[in-house]
């Protein structure tokens, strides 16, 4: 997996953005911190997002604590962001809505 460049790298960093992600410049990673109602949809979330994780072979940096879960992506092969930190940035999203 290669890093994302020019117009592709620029438009993710904007859906990122957009979203409420911010963008690491020094690990070139994402970061959100994701907030719930209680710790049982907080965990809820993170199993659901592991599922679909494990199935990419691709896993977050992640903490939990009660209602909140901080996530940071980035591909630590390819130094930087790729498309699959974005495509499990999408489905965290789509999970969390």
């Amino acid at each position: 997996m290669t890093r994302l460049e020019d117009a592709a790298r620029a438009d993710a960093l904007a859906w990122a953005e957009a979203r409420g992600w911010a963008h690491d410049g020094e690990r070139d990673a994402i970061t959100k911190t994701f907030r719930f109602k209680d710790f049982a949809q907080a965990f809820g979330w993170m199993t659901r997002i592991a599922i679909v994780a494990d199935k990419m072979d691709h896993h977050p940096e992640w903490a939990n604590v009660y209602n909140r879960v901080e996530v940071t992506l980035v591909t630590h092969d390819a130094n930087g962001l790729t498309e699959l930190d974005m495509t499990l940035a999408r489905a965290m999203e789509d999970a969390a809505a």
